[in-house]
């Protein structure tokens, strides 16, 4: 344990390593993290000599770490003693060590933890070394991390999978979600999938389980350290207020939790017990009549414990009393007994008040701080069970095996930063994704001969590889009718386009095929500098980044990874037939989806990113009428 001025760090890490020290943890702040080229060169000098000797080192910048296990608490903090772990102990990993430690408080409450880790600055060790530690540690049940950034997260999705593997549960909150790094984007894609979504994506690949808020990392831990896999999907809700299981319908439905309806036998039951003024379905409210007859809830308790389409019950904690407490060992009981977790949402502004204790040190119930934080732990747990009994597999290609060489040698002879519209559809073409038909025109009478061609009515855009964006830039025309519109449209962009300076360069005009209407559909993808080949669908058109509704995956992927991502959409419902539109037919989708994927991956040495914005979705029928391709600035 080094606890001494940076000026005196390095001289005893050498004396460290002369001694034989098998590891070394250093406190000392003002290295790497003050970004000065001096104080980073001292860091790395500092990894060097670890790695060089074999000696592990933690920090700097760290405020050291607890073992439970031993009664260790090496760390220059005033911290809440932690107890011995129980079976159900949490192993803690942080990047921030005050966090860290203040996470840690939680054993105040009841929760249990093995370990609390804290890397600091990670010269040498780092997040992964100290997931992969607590993946082989049988006293940790589930592994909670507050994590930040890696300049290889590889890594920790390496650790991830050794997680997976092992069935122990990776519980993470990600900080430092801002997507700055997006906007030098060219693309709708590029400005969508930033660096939180990539990590999101790698990390949902990976089964790690990521929370929204720092204040949910613990409580979804300490549920999952508790919880049985769910034997079924459906959860019921029992609640002694109205308003309580309102919430818990709305909270399911947002996270996508089943509350299925009581099989007869249990609703009997519930009938038999609950007073006319209440609800004898799921959610059930059970009224306060349970206070003069506290039996009849537990009657229905257990009822709904029993039934075979529920894998948990929600019992929301409204009011924080004495008398209360005296059902949590009942619950605790029962939930045992059954085989499944109670989980309880916090409803009191009483934050520690009577029972919040109590709950969180029973063995089979989940204390949660809010209505949304429970469902999402019950919707997480669903998610691994479906996760775990899928046979992950290789994507067997869709393109044809020569797709890959032909286009790499198209994109290779494009001497611009992006492809024209035309050369983009060519190439998606290749890898059979269905574009618009279209002719290329020179002047105006050939434009007008185009459209005549084709069949009104038509589309009219400019064709220019430094006009990305056509909507923003004034130079597309839909719907034109007959050859008057089709030639007023040519004139317009010729006009628009000479008024512009510098002038943009004109390859001429696009006349297409007007497509039917239906829903609009974007999928895109680009190149992570740390994760790689990414793939994106969203509700397109020109509002996609106003809407911001997309779902991202490393690529490729599978057509029916592709369903997945498409059922994560808040949209989706679009796609199966909304108020006149008929039903999008999703196997086609998919299997686009997926050979758009297949092209980001094959292509992620030349492409940064690229756009099919819209694919237009009309029953059976889908076609691409836009495409962007942006070349890699390194090529």
């Amino acid at each position: 344990m080094i606890a001494t001025p940076r000026e005196a760090v390095e001289p005893i890490v050498h004396e460290c390593v002369a001694a034989g020290v098998g590891g070394a943890i250093v406190f000392a702040s003002g290295f790497a993290e003050t970004g000065r080229a001096e104080r980073i060169a001292d860091q790395t000098r500092l990894a060097a000599i670890a790695q060089e000797s074999g000696m592990a080192l933690l920090g700097p910048n760290t405020v050291g770490m607890v073992n439970a296990l031993c009664g260790a608490a090496i760390t220059f903090m005033d911290i809440t003693p932690v107890p011995l772990p129980t079976p159900r102990a949490i192993g803690l990993v942080s990047q921030s060590g005050a966090l860290g430690i203040a996470l840690a408080q939680a054993v105040t409450r009841g929760v249990s933890f093995s370990h609390v880790l804290t890397s600091g600055n990670s010269c040498d060790i780092d997040m992964a070394d100290c997931v992969a530690y607590l993946v082989d540690d049988p006293a940790c049940a589930v592994i909670a991390c507050l994590f930040e950034g890696m300049s290889e997260p590889e890594r920790l999705l390496a650790a991830a999978e050794l997680a997976w593997q092992a069935d122990k549960p990776l519980v993470v909150y990600k900080m430092a979600t801002g997507e700055e790094g997006a906007t030098a984007a060219l693309s709708h894609t590029g400005s969508l999938a930033g660096s939180y979504a990539a990590y999101r994506a790698a990390f949902r690949r990976a089964g790690v389980v990521l929370v929204e808020d720092y204040e949910s990392l613990i409580p979804t831990a300490s549920f999952f350290a508790k919880a049985p896999k769910p034997t079924a999907p459906g959860v019921a809700v029992v609640a002694a207020s109205g308003g309580s299981a309102i919430m818990a319908a709305d909270r399911a439905e947002q996270h996508g939790v089943p509350l299925p309806q009581p099989n007869p036998g249990v609703r009997a039951i519930l009938e038999a017990r609950i007073p006319e003024f209440g609800a004898t379905r799921n959610p059930c409210d059970v009224t306060a009549q349970v206070i003069n007859d506290p039996n009849s809830l537990i009657e229905c308790v257990e009822a709904l414990l029993g039934a075979p389409e529920y894998g948990a019950l929600a019992i929301p904690a409204v009011y924080s009393s004495e008398a209360g407490t005296r059902f949590i060992p009942v619950y605790d009981e029962l939930a045992g007994r059954y085989g499944k977790i109670i989980c309880s949402a916090w409803q009191s502004e009483w934050r520690d008040g009577p029972g919040a204790k109590e709950r969180e040190q029973a063995e089979n119930i989940a204390l949660f701080p809010t209505m949304s934080s429970c469902f999402a732990a019950l919707a997480a747990a669903n998610w691994r069970v479906a996760r775990q009994a899928e046979a992950r597999q290789e994507p067997l290609r869709l393109a044809p095996p020569t797709a890959k060489d032909i286009v790499s040698r198209l994109i290779a002879a494009s001497g611009a930063s992006a492809l024209t519209e035309r050369e983009a559809k060519a190439a998606f073409a290749t890898y059979s994704i269905p574009c618009v038909e279209e002719r290329l025109a020179t002047d105006r009478d050939s434009t007008i001969a185009a459209a005549e061609e084709l069949g009104y009515p038509v589309v009219l855009k400019a064709l220019s590889r430094d006009l990305l964006h056509k909507t923003e830039e004034g130079v597309i025309y839909l719907n034109l009718k007959n050859e008057e519109e089709a030639g007023a449209a040519h004139d317009a962009i010729i006009e628009r386009i000479a008024a512009r300076s510098p002038a943009p360069r004109l390859d001429g005009m696009l006349v297409q095929r007007m497509v039917a209407p239906g829903v609009e559909i974007v999928v895109g993808g680009r190149v992570d500098p740390q994760f790689g080949p990414l793939v994106v669908v969203g509700l397109g058109g020109v509002l996609v980044e106003v809407l911001n509704d997309t779902a991202l995956a490393p690529a490729p992927i599978a057509p029916y990874e592709a369903g997945a991502l498409l059922r994560e959409l808040r949209a989706f419902r679009l796609l199966q037939g909304y108020r006149g539109l008929p039903g999008v037919d999703l196997a086609l989708l998919c299997d686009i989806v997926s050979r758009a994927s297949e092209f980001i991956a094959d292509q992620c040495q030349l492409v940064s990113e690229f756009d099919l914005n819209p694919l237009i979705c009309t029953g059976s029928k889908i076609t691409a009428v836009d495409a962007l391709i942006v070349r890699a600035a390194w090529i």
